[in-house]
């Protein structure tokens, strides 16, 4: 896989609370000059980016984040607001809290809702693998899969852990070949992103691999 198809795979991703508006201008720059597949970035920001990017870039922001643990109107709410303020991709974090209750049926309506009210754009569905048994997964795979979401997403990368070999094996193994799979948190070198590429995920959540890609650069043609 060349650096260019590594780069068309990652979300470049900064989520960070002191993140300035130059902070962000500079991650839509380099995500233009790499040809990631979108900048993730706070609510906040995505009017100011989506003008600022004119098209060139997917905008995807994060809603019910990191805790996941807002109300389901509240989550519509952002997700709608984000949309007219010129996001194209929402990255929910599921209310982990109902799923270790067993309320998987709550669970899988608010993903409903946050698809309803996403359209036609991509939802993907953060399920913070860290704190989940594989039990859980397995029935997060179920609920996404049957829920309507675009992707199953890893990790918000503010919680304990982030994405795993394993985790993302689990995922293309339970999960319905039409959701796709984005391993986010902890990627720390082009061979892992590599590896989760090819254990079946399509998306990566990272601020570091355009870093990388950026050394990288120096020493071979891009």
């Amino acid at each position: 896989m060349t650096a260019k198809e590594l780069a068309s795979m990652v979300d470049h991703t900064l989520l960070g609370q002191t993140a300035t508006w130059q902070d962000i201008k500079a991650l839509c720059d380099d995500a233009v000059a790499f040809g990631t597949a979108s900048v993730c970035i706070p609510p906040c920001y995505v009017a100011q980016a989506a003008e600022y990017v004119q098209g060139k870039m997917p905008i995807c922001t994060v809603i019910g984040f990191p805790n996941g643990n807002t109300t389901t109107g509240c989550k519509v709410f952002e997700a709608r607001e984000a949309i007219a303020n010129g996001a194209t991709e929402i990255d929910m974090v599921i209310n982990i809290g109902l799923l270790k209750a067993g309320r998987d049926d709550e669970v899988m309506e608010e993903i409903r809702q946050l698809k309803a009210a996403a359209g036609p754009l991509v939802l993907k569905v953060i399920i913070e693998t860290c704190l989940l048994t594989d039990d859980e997964k397995i029935r997060m795979c179920r609920i996404v899969s049957q829920a309507g979401a675009d992707f199953i997403k890893t990790s918000t990368g503010f919680s304990t852990g982030g994405a795993t070999f394993e985790d993302v094996a689990l995922f293309a193994k339970h999960v319905d070949p039409a959701v796709r799979i984005k391993a986010s948190g902890g990627i720390a070198t082009l061979d892992d992103a590599r590896r989760f590429v090819a254990l079946g995920a399509s998306r990566l959540g990272t601020s570091r691999i355009v870093k990388l890609l950026k050394n990288e650069q120096s020493t071979q043609s891009y």
